[in-house]
This record gives structure tokens, C-alpha cells and sequence, in this order.
């Protein structure tokens, strides 16, 4: 009897056991394997106002929600445009990219040991747009309510990330791992090419033809979505899978949501599933990277060697993202010189696998970091092209078939432009917000008239207050409020001959420009303290509310906020160029349709 009970009772322990796998297993929960979290809940930290911004506050974010892409015969035909040979130039794969993946068996890959010590060529990247419609009202005035509200968001943002040095790598940490982080980790790159057999594994040298060293990425405007942001469209994992990220400037981590998805807000397609990569892998807390990531807060430090890295990752009340720390094969989509369309790996990218994630993305799946920080994708790029990267923003009402353009890498185009202009970086090494791009404003000048602006107003702060930025993800410019009180009143005063609209709360002044072939506004222009000018077309800081009736000066104040922002619809049509060898911003006018 005994034995029979037993018998019983071992089978019954077996059963459960089974059935404690199997739902392991479906939920990602597999702690024998290495790409899956072993971060266990975390609690995030409380503030008031997240419910307010999370899209996914009260139902939550999970894999069963995420709609699988239906078009199948575009996943058909961009596969097999991968695999055969004769690619026909100007091919965008649109419809493969929808369909979220791309064959990776077919790539050759070398390692870089060291920073190159020649200068390569630069290497381009679409950043494609996304078609109107999906929900969104597209009205420019909509529009503009949607930036304007988002732009607020993210200034509140970037203050109270300077102002309590959340984060941010403290100084002493700086200091701690200065070594370490001037350390190049290796990076294998990949080419996909037309060529259907296996390839040796060549140098990047092999590409000399202009590819090698070189990364030029196609970027989306986030108006369709009532964003001001711009989009890079990326293949993550082994086989890789297409996602949006949003580009941004003002920040260093990489990272995209991923199942298991506790709490995270809305995007478009699936989530990133580490454990159907091959190429996935957690750093751990022994890893010396691990110290370049903030711990989760409150801190839940790391408690033996081979747990996890958590990261926890604070874009100001509104904004974070807590998960795991990685390493990960980023596939970009590039354009030869011949124009056929290729992809790229980078592998070993470090980035954030966040489970937790909450604030204004609008639809996008993560975030691609190109701030001044180690963490960025720009600085892990720098072994493979050098400590440049530029962008050419296209008029974000122009046609979504014309792309924008992202390039890693010196582009020789843009080195002998003509009108390109250099104004020298400030702060960031010893400035608690080491990750923002500041310039030094000496002067704004309005209709060729200097304005008298208390010279204080632009001065940066020992401890990170004040100052300007430039910043891809800020939609409009703002400036602070004793020096925009001095720019509004400007054009108030000079502007003549057009009715000015005074129940316009959103932007101010506007003006009626109803039945006037081509308005004429006073020049705009910023003169920086080592001498450099930036004059911009008035295009750049007007802006159409109602196309042909109604602009609105596109400038406003940081209420409470001594920084100031060159925002992304200033620098439209403007190649900029960011050389942090050099500490340096370069910008050149240009046709970036054209780039």
C-alpha cells in the first residue's frame, strides 16, 4: 500500500513539475537560459503623474495584445530580394520591413580589434517616413498642439534631469571607470550582399569602395503619429526583426521594449522576444559595463556576480525604462553608392531590454540613443567609423516617400560644402549632463538687428543649469523666458502688413497670410560666441497652421527653465554634423531630399 502511495505521489510531483516548465517556458521565465530576465519584479518608483502619460496604465502591456504582421506576400518578396542577386536601385524594401524580418543567414562578418586609424568613408542610412493616417489626425494644427505638448513634456524633462542628476553617471563613477570606458569593445560587422553563397569573413577595408566606415540610415517623421520626433527603422536579434526606434540626441541607452512586458506603453507591431534570439545575451553584474548603467530605483543593487544587470534609465517624471541590461545584433539598412540597398550588422550593441517602460513614445518600440555618453549608438559605432555622425532632415510636411538621412561616419559631401559652418561644443566632460550637445548663443538677431539680450541669459552653469542645446527629439525651439520675451516682442514689432490672429493659444504671434502669394517674415539668425553664424530660411521658424492662411512664429519660452533648445524643425534642410573629436557642431544648408 505504502509503495503504491508513493508510486502515486512521485507521479503527481512529476506532473506538476512538467506543468511548471511548460508555463516557464511560455512566458519566458526559462532560467536555464541566458537570454531570458532573471530580473525579478521591480518596483518603480512612485510619481504622481505617470498614470497621467502612460498609454498602458491601466491595461497594461503583453505579448497576446501585439498584432503579427498579415501582409505575407511582402514577407515573400522581401525575402527572396534578399537572397537573389541584381537588386534594383532605389529599392526602399518598404513591404519586407512591415514584415519585420530579414533572412541573417547569409552574412560575412569581421571584427574590429581598434579605433581605425585612417578615415573612412561614410556610410548612409535611411530614415524612412511613415505613411499618414493610423488613427492620428494629420492637420498642421493638430499637429502643432500635439509637438507643442510633447516639447513641454520633454523640456520638464531635461530641467529636472540636470537639476537632480538622475540619470546620469555621477562624477565620481565618471572617474571611477574612465579607463574602462575609453576601452573599445570589439564590434563585428555584417553585410548582407547579393551574393547567395557563404563568404569568407573579409576586413572592413574590403569595402573601400565607399562603403567601409560609412553607415547612412533613412529616418521617419513622427508627424503622422502627432510626434515630433524622428524614427529609425532597425532590425534587432538573430533572425533579425524590424522595429521603430525613435532618435534622439538628448539621450545615451539604447533600448526596446521586451516580453516579458510587465508595464509598458503602447506600439505599433510586437514587442522584442530576447529568447527567439540567438544573439541575445545578458551582461552580467560581474561585467565592468554594468557600472555604466543606473541601478533600479529604489536600488535593487546587483546581490552576486552572475545576476543580471538591471538598469533603470529616468527621462524626468513622465519617462523611464527598468530592465535588463544586454548585448544585442543591431541590422541597419544602408544605401551603396550604386544605390542598392543592404544591411548591416553591428553586433555586441549594449542596450536596454526593458520590461517596465513608461511615458510619451508614441508608438514606437524603443529608442536609439545619440547622445555624448559611452551608452550611445553613436559611441559604440566610433571603433568601427570614427567620432562623427550627421543628419539631414527633410520638410516634415513634404511627400513620405522622401526620406531623411542619418550617416555614421566623415561624409565627404558635407566636409566640402561650401557654407559649412563649425561652432564649437561646450560643457559635457565635467557637466553633470554629460550627455546633451551644448553651443555657447552670444546673440540673437532679428531683421539683421542684434537684440539686446542680458549675456547671462545663455550661460551654462557649473552644475548643468542654463545653457543651450541642439536636440533631434525637442520638435520646436525654445529659448529661456528673458530672452524669448525679447524675441516675440521683436517680431511684433517688425512684422507689418499681414493681420495679426490673437485667439491662437498654442503659438505666438501669428499672423494671417490669407491671399499673399509669398510672405516675407524678418531674418532669424544666431551668432555664437566664437563667432560663427547660423541664419535660417523663414520656414524654419514659421510654421503654417493652416497652409496658406494662417503661420505662427515656431519659438518659444522654457517657462521655469533656464535652458534653451535648438529644436529639429529649426534644422530642417540643414546637413548637421556632430563631431565630438573635434567638439564641434557643423551645419550647411542643403536640399536633404537630395542627400
Amino acid at each position: 500500500m505504502a509503495s503504491k502511495v508513493s508510486s502515486s505521489l512521485l507521479c503527481f510531483l512529476v506532473i506538476i513539475a512538467c506543468f511548471s516548465r511548460s508555463i516557464s517556458t511560455i512566458h519566458g521565465h526559462n532560467s536555464l537560459k541566458s537570454n531570458v530576465s532573471t530580473l525579478a519584479g521591480i518596483e518603480l518608483p512612485h510619481h504622481m503623474s505617470f498614470n497621467a502619460v502612460s498609454a498602458s496604465a491601466s491595461s497594461g502591456c503583453s505579448l497576446s495584445s501585439s498584432e503579427e504582421p498579415k501582409d505575407s506576400e511582402s514577407t515573400s518578396s522581401f525575402m527572396q530580394a534578399l537572397t537573389t542577386e541584381g537588386d534594383e536601385e532605389g529599392d526602399d524594401r518598404d513591404d519586407g520591413e512591415e514584415s519585420g524580418e530579414i533572412d541573417s543567414s547569409r552574412a560575412s562578418s569581421s571584427r574590429l580589434e581598434s579605433e581605425p586609424s585612417q578615415p573612412r568613408e561614410p556610410v548612409k542610412l535611411h530614415l524612412k517616413r511613415r505613411p499618414r493616417g493610423g488613427g492620428r489626425g494629420t492637420e498642421p494644427r493638430e499637429s502643432a498642439e500635439e509637438f507643442k505638448m510633447w516639447d513641454l513634456s520633454r523640456i520638464h524633462t531635461l530641467h529636472r534631469r540636470v537639476t537632480e542628476k538622475k540619470n546620469q553617471n555621477t562624477l565620481t563613477r565618471l572617474k571611477k571607470d574612465k579607463a574602462m570606458t575609453k576601452q573599445r569593445w570589439p564590434r563585428k560587422v555584417v553585410v548582407d550582399g547579393a551574393d547567395p553563397s557563404p563568404a569568407p569573413a573579409p576586413s572592413l577595408e574590403a569595402y573601400a569602395g565607399g562603403l567601409s566606415g560609412r553607415l547612412m540610415a533613412t529616418l521617419a517623421s513622427g508627424v503622422s503619429q502627432g510626434s515630433g520626433e524622428y524614427f529609425m527603422d532597425v532590425f534587432i536579434g538573430t533572425p533579425p526583426k524590424h522595429f521603430s526606434l525613435i532618435l534622439d540626441t538628448g539621450s545615451d541607452l539604447n533600448w526596446i521594449q521586451c516580453v516579458p512586458c510587465y508595464d509598458c506603453f503602447e506600439q505599433n507591431g510586437p514587442h522584442y522576444d530576447p529568447s527567439d534570439s540567438t544573439s541575445f545575451r545578458n551582461i552580467s553584474c560581474r561585467d565592468p559595463r554594468c557600472h555604466l548603467v543606473s541601478s533600479p530605483d529604489p536600488p535593487r543593487p546587483c546581490n552576486s556576480d552572475s545576476q543580471t544587470c538591471p538598469y533603470f534609465y529616468w527621462y524626468g517624471d513622465s519617462s523611464n525604462t527598468t530592465g535588463d541590461f544586454a548585448l544585442e545584433t543591431f541590422t541597419v539598412n544602408l544605401t551603396s553608392p550604386a544605390g542598392k540597398s543592404e544591411y548591416r550588422k553591428v553586433e555586441d550593441v549594449m542596450f536596454g531590454c526593458g520590461h517596465w517602460n513608461r511615458g510619451l513614445f508614441h508608438g514606437a518600440a524603443g529608442l536609439l540613443g545619440l547622445g555624448r555618453g559611452p551608452l550611445s549608438f553613436s559611441s559604440q559605432l566610433r571603433s568601427l567609423y570614427g567620432h562623427s555622425f550627421s543628419y539631414c532632415l527633410v520638410d516634415r510636411n513634404s511627400d513620405t516617400s522622401v526620406s531623411s538621412k542619418l550617416i555614421f561616419g566623415e561624409d565627404r559631401g558635407l566636409l566640402s560644402h561650401p557654407n559649412l559652418n563649425y561652432t564649437s561644443f561646450v560643457g559635457g566632460r565635467d557637466n553633470p549632463a554629460d550627455t546633451f550637445y551644448y553651443v555657447q548663443i552670444k546673440s540673437i538677431l532679428v531683421g539683421g538687428e542684434i537684440l539686446k539680450i542680458p549675456e547671462e541669459t545663455w550661460a551654462l552653469g557649473s552644475e548643468g543649469s542654463g545653457g543651450t542645446i541642439i536636440d533631434s527629439g525637442t520638435t520646436l525651439s525654445y529659448f529661456a523666458d528673458p530672452a524669448y520675451d525679447v524675441i516675440k516682442q521683436a517680431f511684433l514689432d517688425k512684422v507689418k502688413g499681414y493681420p495679426l490672429v490673437q485667439d491662437i493659444e498654442i503659438l505666438h504671434p501669428c499672423y494671417n497670410i490669407s491671399g499673399v502669394e509669398r510672405a516675407e517674415f524678418p531674418e532669424f539668425g544666431i551668432l555664437f560666441a566664437d563667432g560663427a553664424m547660423w541664419n535660417f530660411p523663414v520656414e524654419n521658424y514659421f510654421i503654417p497652421l493652416v497652409p496658406g492662411e494662417l503661420v505662427c512664429l515656431a519659438i518659444l519660452g522654457t517657462p521655469r527653465s533656464a535652458l534653451s533648445i535648438i529644436g529639429n524643425y529649426q534644422q530642417q534642410n540643414f546637413h548637421i554634423l556632430y563631431d565630438t573629436k573635434k567638439s564641434r557642431l557643423g551645419y550647411a544648408p542643403t536640399r536633404c531630399a537630395e542627400v
